[in-house]
């Protein structure tokens, strides 16, 4: 019999996880219009009953009484959006618990000393993962729900610190220059802000990349432990990939589970084929550098002229360069966000514009003030 209270407490949270999932299916199947949606949301909350009456069992056979379970007030909440916005809010936001429990019991599996916990983690982990398969297909999305990883990329690195360190910078040098002081404080200050930028995004950089290469590393343990978990489920879903990509049924069963009694091929397979992940071949040293470095550029940029001129023409040949690298810079930028190189690069030019008249005037009135 159980007696840990964290244990007992972990029981009682993941079953009214269950609960919850199981008023929220409801919730989806009465108002879906579609009849083939309607009957999958009906069969998961069914299947979602079955979880919480075996949270149920557990706690009755160690002699816990469980009384007036109801769905929670986040439950309630997302019903309640549901009735005002219709089903896509309520479904994705179920795809995302669905996946959520997954990793959830598959931390409980390898974290509990208790057998009867480990064996119906492992079941209700193939069972989330068999949930979010379906709504994955439901909703017309790819990849697993409770895998995700973004990489970032050094030209991204450089072109954004350049951009922030641009930004930052020349909204500075005109704020100071909207106060009206002496020239050798317009060139101390923009040095200043320069270096502060760069060691601030340079840190940022690479915090940012140990990040990556943490969830990166997250991702093959948890991949793993799926592999070795659930091998049915991971060789079903290598085969689909496999059959996506054109060979036929037969063939990709057979290499599907070929590749899966190979733990450490399986990994190398699943996590290029299905989570798309690949690992960083720069060191977050170097990607720390680099943005720290492109960011101390950008933001050189609007000082510059200061070193070699004085007076209005350092004035305008800083707001002519800098106005010029904003619509570079917004123009670089549409490789990643998709637009046009030309509208990009205008609207990076008019935050440039905008930057400096609320930089210019933001001095002029502290310098009055003061």
């Amino acid at each position: 019999m159980i007696t840990d209270n964290a244990t007992i407490k972990t029981w009682f949270h993941h079953l009214q996880d269950e609960a919850d999932a199981a008023f929220l299916y409801g919730i989806l199947a009465g108002k879906e219009k579609n009849e083939n949606k309607k009957k999958i949301y009906s069969q998961l909350s069914e299947v979602e009953e079955k979880h919480k009456r075996v949270w149920i069992e557990l706690l009755k056979k160690n002699n816990i009484e469980v009384n007036n379970l109801k769905p929670s007030l986040k439950a309630r909440l997302f019903a309640k959006i549901a009735s005002k916005a219709g089903t896509g809010f309520l479904s994705k936001m179920m795809l995302r618990e669905e996946g959520l429990e997954v990793k959830s019991y598959l931390g409980l599996y390898n974290s509990s000393s208790s057998e009867q916990t480990k064996d119906i983690a492992l079941r209700l982990a193939k069972d989330s993962a068999e949930h979010s398969g379906r709504l994955t297909t439901l909703l017309e999305t790819e990849g697993e729900s409770w895998h995700k990883a973004e990489s970032g990329g050094l030209l991204r690195n450089i072109i954004y610190g350049f951009n922030d360190g641009l930004t930052a910078n020349f909204g500075l040098i005109a704020g100071i220059i909207g106060a009206d002081v002496e020239h050798s404080i317009v060139l101390i200050s923009g040095l200043s802000g320069m270096l502060a930028d760069a060691l601030s995004m340079g840190s940022s950089g690479y915090l940012a990349a140990v990040s990556e290469k943490e969830v990166y590393e997250n991702e093959k343990r948890m991949e793993a432990d799926e592999i070795r978990l659930m091998p049915e489920l991971e060789t079903e879903e290598l085969s689909l990939i496999y059959r996506s990509k054109g060979m036929d049924k037969d063939s990709a069963d057979k290499l599907s589970k070929e590749i899966i009694s190979n733990p450490e091929l399986a990994l190398k397979e699943k996590v290029r084929e299905e989570l798309g992940i690949s690992e960083s071949r720069t060191s977050p040293f170097k990607e720390g550098m680099i943005t720290g470095v492109s960011t101390a550029i950008g933001a050189m940029i609007p000082v510059f002229p200061f070193i070699f001129f004085e007076g209005t023409v350092a004035v305008w040949i800083s707001f002519a360069i800098s106005m010029a690298a904003h619509f570079i810079v917004g123009a670089a930028r549409s490789a990643f966000t998709g637009r046009g190189i030309f509208r990009s690069g205008f609207d990076m030019f008019a935050v440039g514009i905008g930057v400096a008249v609320i930089g210019y005037f933001i001095g002029e009135m502290i310098s009055k003030m003061f």
